[in-house]
Parts: C-alpha cells; sequence; structure tokens
C-alpha cells in the first residue's frame, strides 16, 4: 500500500469517527437512565430501552407520538408536495421559452441564496394576516416551496428529457400535461427522489420555523417538542430526551433505505 493510500485511509477514518461519534453516543446514552447518564461513558451499562420507551411514551400524557405524527404529516406532505411543484417549475423552464423566463429563473436562484430562517418573520407577519398561524397549513405551505428543488428540477430537465422525444409525443397527439405526466416526470425521477429526500431531513430537523408559528402542543413537532422536554429542570427529562431524539431517527433512515434504489438504477442506467 503506497503511502498516499495510506494517508488518505487515515484520513477518511478520522473523518467517519468524528462524523459517527455523536450518533453512537446517542445510541449509548438512550439505553442509559439515572446516574448512569452522567458517566461519561460511551459504553452500555444497564439496559434501560424499556423503561425508556415507556417513558417517552407516556410523559405528559403521551404527546411524543403525537409530535411523531405530526413532523410525519409535515416532512411528508412538504417534501412530497415541494417535489411536484419544483418539477414542474423545473419542467417548464427547461422546455418552454417565454417572454421574462431567464428573469424568473435569476429570480429563483436569488431566493436559493436567502436563508429560510431570513424568511421567517415575513412568513409569520404574512400568516398572522391570513389567519394560518398555529395550524398544519401555516407549517406546511411554506415547507412546499423549494427554490433549490426548481434549480436541481431545471437542470436535471435539460439534460435527462430530450426534446426529440417530447416531439414525438405531440405529433401523436398527447397534450402537453400528458407529456409531462408520462415522459418528463418518469425520465426525471432519480433527480425528483434525491430532491424529496433533501425536503424531507430538511423539513423532519426543522426548528425555527414551528417555533415561530405554533402555539399549540399537539401540532408541534419532534424538534419543537424534545427541547421543550430538555429545558424543564425538575424531573429530569433527560433519559426521555434522548430515546425520543433516537427513535425520531428510524423515519428518516427507513426513508432513505427505501428510496436508494432509485439512485441505484439512475446510476446503472447511466451505465
Amino acid at each position: 500500500m503506497t503511502r498516499a493510500r495510506v494517508l488518505t485511509t487515515g484520513f477518511l477514518f478520522v473523518v467517519a469517527t468524528y462524523m459517527l461519534l455523536p450518533l453512537w453516543w446517542l445510541i449509548v446514552s438512550s439505553t442509559k437512565s439515572g446516574d448512569d447518564l452522567y458517566d461519561g461513558s460511551l459504553w452500555f451499562a444497564d439496559l434501560s430501552v424499556g423503561a425508556n420507551v415507556d417513558r417517552v411514551m407516556s410523559q405528559d400524557g403521551g404527546l411524543y407520538p403525537r409530535w411523531l405524527l405530526n413532523t410525519a404529516v409535515y416532512a411528508g406532505g412538504g417534501a412530497l408536495g415541494a417535489t411536484l411543484l419544483a418539477a414542474m417549475a423545473g419542467y417548464a423552464l427547461a422546455k418552454y421559452r417565454f417572454r421574462g423566463d431567464r428573469l424568473v429563473f435569476g429570480g429563483i436562484m436569488l431566493a436559493v441564496l436567502l436563508p429560510l430562517p431570513l424568511l421567517t418573520i415575513p412568513i409569520y407577519l404574512l400568516e398572522s394576516r391570513i389567519g394560518l398561524l398555529n395550524t398544519v397549513w401555516g407549517v406546511l405551505l411554506p415547507c412546499m416551496v423549494s427554490p433549490f428543488g426548481v434549480f436541481l428540477a431545471r437542470a436535471y430537465a435539460m439534460a435527462a428529457v430530450p426534446d426529440e422525444l417530447l416531439d414525438a409525443g405531440r405529433v401523436d397527439g398527447a397534450s402537453e400535461l400528458r407529456l409531462f405526466a408520462g415522459v418528463g416526470l418518469r425520465l426525471m425521477a432519480p433527480a425528483m427522489v434525491t430532491l424529496f429526500l433533501f425536503q424531507f431531513v430538511a423539513i423532519w430537523n426543522n426548528f425555527f420555523l414551528p417555533m415561530m408559528l405554533l402555539n399549540d402542543q399537539e401540532l408541534w413537532p419532534v424538534t419543537l417538542g424534545l427541547v421543550k422536554w430538555n429545558s424543564i429542570r425538575t424531573g429530569n427529562l433527560r433519559d426521555a430526551v434522548l430515546m425520543g431524539a433516537l427513535l425520531s431517527l428510524i423515519p428518516v433512515v427507513l426513508a432513505f433505505l427505501s428510496l436508494q434504489r432509485f439512485w441505484k438504477a439512475d446510476l446503472a442506467a447511466g451505465a
């Protein structure tokens, strides 16, 4: 093994350890309770998995399952809506020419540069005027807008959807909507899966937007609920917080594992 390969392998090992160590600490700590949580050990002590799960599920009258369901609705619905809207907008910008199309795309690129927390206050003021504060739709609608998704869909549509294929469909009498649904979406599927996963994870981890828009605890996502539990100084809910954080990772991992086959299929097609 050459020196360069040894250095590269060692560097990647250090990076992997740095990235996986917090996850390992979470897994180990979520199985502990009481004083074992503060022993500083990175190995398992008394396995209190069942007790911790029961506590996180029953705390505050069983709010955690409701928080988990809310998060799934926000992340799943928001990611699905953002993916569909981005696919439609990106396909239109890539395959149609209209007056002001470059100006529209420039505005979208400018929106990509704006961080989402910067837009939270304007969203709050707007929703306070139209009565969407403290509602499910108040969180869902902002999550369905993804400027980066439009950029990704446009770039992929330009490369993956041949104009000749669309022209052939028009000659056969297919409508523009039929061409988008039957040809465009199918060829853009790998990019749309990527966008769905990115948006799903971003919404699942979102904290600032729900904190600003939601007051009712029954509408909170997991992130907001766990921060509230962690801020409580009485009762020592740290074991419930850690187990809740670990349980909240499972849907994200399952989503990635169930959708990664689309990436593999696209790689095989490209090869």
